[in-house]
């Protein structure tokens, strides 16, 4: 699940692009500047939604990868991460690192315009607020930031990068999501530290970034909708790691360790260099794996499953604006009672949860803050909820199933 639910007794040369935005000021609006009635839970914000193409398919997604989208570090705070590690396995022995991807940022295009594309992946075309069309948008404190500086470095891409190792540029994608590698002891260490106020301050001040310093691995999420317009939730057992006891929807990370096994990295080497020659495995990687948690979850068959549509980026800001990916999956061969019943056959990870609760659509469209059930979501259940209500995917998929 979310975490992997650690438990706890405690684009071609001229190509059609879609129009994004260059910076958020205020967490309470989404992606496009709009402002979301409902969205003002200090618990969780909208980092980017897809609403303008009904979400997103996985060939109109890649990905750049690099370890300059890594986070900063020095040594003090390398031995505060490890003394955090140390802490945490005394209490919870049973908890195991791994590596995590790092969302830096992201680019995003319009598709009402045709552009020409440079040799350095920017795309040239001015906007009306001056901003080059294509320009990068970096997170910083949970606002987006326009870079045209390789999102707020000064130092230029790599002769690799140049040629396209890292990022292989289609004539459908639409959206770039700029990865480095951190893991889940980095994760304990800055995003969940007693510190975190202090590292936010200190990369504002030395990098002109406040999650400079902050692990900030992407997390997956993933809206079940049933064949009988039932939407999936899943309540979270007392033990798990985070929000114990709420309501939640099917989700995890993807891993990178598991694109490096596919590409024939025996072991737990998790190797930059390979991944960046087969960016493509990244993103099939970003969203299978949120099928993956759905099955091993909920106990849907892979083969139940439509395509994931991804609808936008969510943060959670109960552990300090960490992203997750939201997805919208349809089930059209499972009814809500069949759902049921393979849950409690019970999946792979059956002990992260302890009963499963269905919503109709209508219901999920209407939440809000004054919802008696809004108290009882987890944050990356919130964002969920509200990139569902602002994307209404479902539109994408039954388009994509007509054709």
């Amino acid at each position: 699940m979310r975490k992997k639910r650690q438990l706890s007794l405690d684009e071609g040369s001229r190509s059609k692009t879609i129009q994004g935005p260059v910076r958020l000021r205020e967490w309470s609006k989404d992606s496009s500047g709009r402002p979301h009635d409902n969205m003002m839970d200090p618990e969780v914000s909208i980092l980017l939604d897809c609403a303008q193409w009904r979400g997103l398919l996985e060939n109109q997604v890649q990905v750049e990868l690099s370890d300059r989208f890594n986070r900063q570090t020095d040594p003090l705070l390398e031995q505060h991460i490890g003394e955090v590690w140390t802490q945490r396995l005394t209490k919870e022995p049973w908890l195991f690192n791994g590596a995590k991807f790092r969302l830096h940022s992201f680019r995003l295009a319009s598709p009402e315009r045709l552009h020409c594309d440079g040799s350095d992946g920017h795309l040239c075309e001015q906007r009306r607020d001056g901003a080059a069309e294509g320009d990068h948008v970096h997170i910083n404190g949970g606002c987006l930031d326009q870079s045209g500086d390789n999102g707020g470095f000064n130092e230029k891409p790599s002769p690799a990068m140049s040629r396209g190792a890292a990022v292989r540029h289609h004539p459908s994608s639409l959206l770039t999501l700029r990865l480095g590698l951190t893991c889940y002891k980095d994760y304990l260490g800055t995003n969940w530290s007693c510190k975190v106020a202090e590292l936010r301050r200190r990369g504002q001040k030395e990098f002109g970034d406040s999650l400079a310093l902050l692990a900030q691995p992407l997390g997956v999420g993933g809206v079940l909708c049933t064949c009988d317009s039932q939407v999936v939730f899943i309540r979270r057992s007392q033990k798990v790691a985070e929000a114990g006891g709420l309501l939640d929807i099917p989700g995890g990370h993807p891993e990178p360790k598991a694109v490096c096994e596919r590409q024939g990295e025996a072991g737990e080497h998790i190797s930059m260099a390979v991944m960046q020659q087969r960016p493509d495995a990244v993103v099939s990687e970003l969203f299978s794996s949120v099928c993956a948690e759905i099955r091993d979850e909920v106990n849907v068959p892979l083969s139940c499953l439509g395509a994931p549509v991804l609808m936008g980026i969510a943060l959670n800001h109960t552990s300090a604006g960490r992203p997750s990916a939201e997805f919208y999956i349809r089930c059209t061969v499972l009814s809500s009672d069949e759902v049921r019943k393979l849950y409690w056959e019970g999946g792979a990870e059956a002990n992260e949860s302890t009963d499963v609760v269905f919503l109709s659509r209508t219901e999920v469209l209407q939440l809000n803050r004054s919802s008696p059930l809004w108290s009882e979501m987890c944050p990356s259940a919130k964002g969920a909820i509200l990139l569902y209500q602002t994307v209404k995917p479902e539109r994408k998929q039954n388009h994509r199933e007509e054709k």
